[in-house]
Formats: structure tokens, C-alpha cells, sequence
């Protein structure tokens, strides 16, 4: 069976303030295309489908959109939600939906209820586990505290109790949310960060022919049957050196597996660019660049005199600027830079030691951790409530 494994589209989310819309209606396109030329069997979208809960009406029309033409082609899909997505609001008419083969995978309790798909060698079933907020479905799991690892392993084992009850050689795929250990994160993810943790183990999805992820949007092979197929277009200056891509997974008999990786189109290059203001405007290397989307860093030690308009005469699509003076005295160093790079809670922490004298302990950091945790599933449930 041949799968088109892809994730993260983000649909109605910017970039640096430019409008996304017609490369990701792009993107749509080419992936219609190679279900159709590449004989694709059934294709699977591990989440984020929406940048936001409520979404623009243009990217859900662009989202019924690509459901049409998917179904036009009579080739299943199976989708989940992500933690950017509200999943009640992905999930309306689900029950319908399915009858025309798109299968939309929002609801936590129906994670063991898998797509049943069958080619020459059997059958072949596709859980989608949706993005699972640990504070939020913990009580349906049964697990007594909240974690992305708790939660996922019980919902995991829900799929092999599943998955043993089916008749013997049938393969199994399953679709998940998560951030998994050995994933290289970039700046335009959501932190899922939870009592200090993010990442769960690979080991989490054991006995499964192949694992299907979203989240992190690089695209990473965590191990042959664990992948990431990353977002199909870049939504920060840190994915400047990605491959934008999707996988064609092919699942032979036995569970025997094989990967291509797909391209996607490139609306426009990413540049990052660092040096003072003359140098940019001055370096014939850097001609390569000058259609491409820029993040200038500038070094120069006395921030010079209209940056932008000047760097946008040469480099018209300029879209960030960040100053970065060398050699600067250590209190003269911007308040954004000494955050960089630091989650809530080191912040958190950092403060408490900043007007207290010295850290909080172990006691002291466990209520941060719950505090933050705690924030985190309310404004989950506030955004989804909207």
C-alpha cells in the first residue's frame, strides 16, 4: 500500500506578515497531483491542519477545497487534529464525511477505532491519535498525572489491544502529534512543553509498521518506521535550510517498509544574512539572494541610518531586521536576546532568583510547573471555546 504521509499545513497562517494563502493553495495542488501521478493509495495528514483554532473563512475554504479533490480522486485520507487545530471544529461532520472516504480523526476516546484499508497482502489499519493535551484527556486515559508520554502510551496501548484482536499479518499504521525524542525543534512550533517535559520516547510506538508524525516542522526520520514529514512550507527564518517535503511511504508485505521523499514548491528562498549594513549592500556574493525573503542581521556597532529602506533597495523582499551589535558590554544586551532561546519556566525561574537572591527549590519548582501546565490547558480551552 502506497501512503503520501504529510502534516503541519497551517492553513491561514502568515509569514512575517506576507499572506500564505496562494502557496499553500499551491502546495494543495501539487499534493493532488502526486496522489494522482504517483498511484497513491491513501494519504495521511498528522495535524495542524488550521494555524488556529478559529481559522480565516479562506483557509477553510481551501481546506474544503483540498477535501473535494481528494475525494474527486477516490483516494481515502485520514487526518487528525493538532494542538494548533480545535478539534471539535475539524471534527464537525465527520460522520458524513467519512462516507466520501475523508476520515477526520479529532476525538481522543476514538483513538483505538482505526481506518481499514486492504491491498493484495491484507489488511491494513490507521489509527489517528489526535493531538492529546495532557491535563485535558488524562481522565480518559486513566492516568493519574498529566504527561505527553502518559497519555500517549495509553492511548497507544488502546491501539495494540486493537490491533491484537485483528487477524494475524494485518498492518498498521498510526497518525500522532507529538514531539518525539531526537525531533530538532525550529522557532515557528508551539510549545507543548508540559511540568518541564516536551518530548515522549520512539519506544512509545512499538509494534506499529510505521508512525505517522506532525508537530515539529523539519522533515526527520526519528527512526525507519518513525517519521516526521515536516510542514510543506516554511513559517520562520529557523527553516531556512529545510527541505520542504513529504513522504511516499510504500508498505509491503509483512510490514516491509520503503521511503521517498517528495518535494514541495517553494513559494520564495529564505536568506539569513548577517553583517553591518555596508557589507550586505556592498557583497557580490550575496547577489544570489536578492529575490529571496530576508532576515538581515546587522552588526554594526552604531545602528546606521534608515536600515530597511536602504536594504530593500537592494533586497526587495526583506522582511526582518535584527540588530546584533559586536562586542557589546553585557548590560547594554537587549532584553529579547537574554530570553532567547529560554521557556517559561527557566524565565520563571530566572526571575524568582533575581529578586530573591537564589532559585527556587525543587518544592517551588513543582508549583511553577503545575502553574504553567495549568495555564496552558486553559488557554487550550478558552481558544477552542471561541
Amino acid at each position: 500500500m502506497r501512503l503520501l504521509h504529510t502534516s503541519d499545513w497551517h492553513l491561514g497562517r502568515a509569514f512575517h506578515r506576507v499572506n500564505m494563502l496562494d502557496a499553500q493553495a499551491a502546495f494543495v495542488g501539487h499534493l493532488v497531483a502526486t496522489v494522482r501521478e504517483r498511484g497513491v493509495d491513501a494519504v495521511v495528514v498528522s495535524g495542524d491542519v488550521y494555524d488556529r483554532a478559529v481559522p480565516p473563512l479562506a483557509a477553510v475554504e481551501l481546506f474544503d477545497d483540498a477535501l473535494h479533490r481528494l475525494a474527486g480522486l477516490g483516494v481515502p485520507t485520514v487526518m487528525i487534529s493538532g494542538n494548533h487545530d480545535s478539534g471539535r471544529r475539524l471534527g464537525v461532520g465527520a460522520g458524513l464525511i467519512d462516507r466520501a472516504g475523508i476520515h477526520l480523526r479529532t476525538d481522543p476516546a476514538g483513538c483505538a477505532v482505526p481506518v481499514v484499508l486492504r491491498d493484495a497482502f491484507g489488511d491494513v489499519a490507521l489509527y489517528g491519535l489526535p493531538y492529546l493535551e495532557p491535563a485535558l484527556v488524562k481522565d480518559e486515559f486513566g492516568v493519574e498525572k498529566a504527561g505527553h508520554e502518559a497519555v500517549l502510551a495509553a492511548a497507544m496501548d488502546r491501539v495494540r489491544a486493537d490491533l491484537a484482536g485483528r487477524a494475524p499479518g494485518t498492518r498498521s499504521v498510526v497518525l500522532a502529534h507529538a514531539f518525539v525524542t531526537g525531533g530538532q525543534a525550529s522557532d515557528s512550533e508551539r510549545d507543548i512543553t508540559v511540568g518541564g517535559v516536551a518530548a515522549v520516547p520512539a519506544a512509545v510506538f512499538d509494534g506499529v509498521d510505521y508512525t505517522a508524525l506532525g508537530h515539529l516542522h523539519g522533515c526527520q526520520t526519528i527512526t525507519e518506521r518513525v517519521r516526521y514529514s515536516g510542514s510543506p512550507l516554511a513559517y520562520s527564518f529557523s527553516e531556512a535550510d529545510h527541505r520542504k517535503s513529504m513522504w511516499l511511504i510504500d508498505l509491503g508485505e509483512g510490514g516491509a517498509l520503503t521511503a521517498e521523499r517528495i518535494d514541495c514548491p517553494v513559494p520564495r528562498p529564505l536568506a539569513r544574512l548577517r553583517g553591518t549594513l555596508e557589507e550586505l549592500l556592498a557583497d557580490p556574493g550575496l547577489e544570489r539572494h536578492e529575490e529571496a525573503w530576508v532576515e538581515a542581521t546587522l552588526t554594526d556597532a552604531v545602528r546606521p541610518a534608515d536600515p530597511m529602506a536602504r536594504l530593500t533597495e537592494r533586497f526587495p523582499h526583506t522582511l526582518s531586521l535584527v540588530f546584533a551589535p559586536e562586542r557589546v558590554p553585557e548590560d547594554q544586551v537587549t532584553y529579547a536576546r537574554r530570553l532567547a532561546g529560554r521557556s517559561d519556566q527557566q524565565i520563571a525561574e530566572d526571575f524568582v532568583a533575581h529578586v530573591r537572591g537564589a532559585g527556587p527549590d525543587a518544592d517551588e519548582q513543582a508549583v511553577l510547573h503545575e502553574a504553567f501546565d495549568t495555564a496552558r490547558a486553559d488557554a487550550t480551552v478558552r481558544e477552542a471555546a471561541r
